[in-house]
């Protein structure tokens, strides 16, 4: 892993109205470290369909280029988001961004 911070954390929402610029961010971010990145959800509290096709977006980015993408710590209204959409079914979640980290470390 590259010595630029593996954790992209965002901030209030992720929707129609900055899911472009989050995904340039994720998708840098990802490139900067060898394709593995935690997303710290815990400040998030609202995310729209945009959102989710941005971490779609990295969570297949990631595994095209053998690296891996780890949700962390997502709120209560989030992790229901997530398991609505089926994607606590198909991506790694963790309840904290340290045990995030700690996948990271063990891939």
């Amino acid at each position: 892993m590259s010595e630029t911070n593996p954790i992209y954390a965002p901030i209030g929402r992720i929707d129609a109205s900055n899911a472009a610029a989050a995904e340039r961010e994720i998708l840098s971010l990802l490139e900067a470290n060898g394709f593995n990145l935690v997303i710290d959800l815990s400040s998030l509290e609202y995310m729209s369909s945009a959102g989710l096709r941005v971490l779609l977006v990295a969570a297949k980015t990631a595994k095209k280029n053998g690296g891996q993408t780890i949700m962390a710590a997502p709120r209560p209204a989030i992790a229901e988001v997530f398991r609505m959409s089926g994607f606590d079914k198909i991506m790694k979640i963790t309840a904290t961004c340290a045990a995030g980290l700690a996948l990271l470390a063990g891939a």
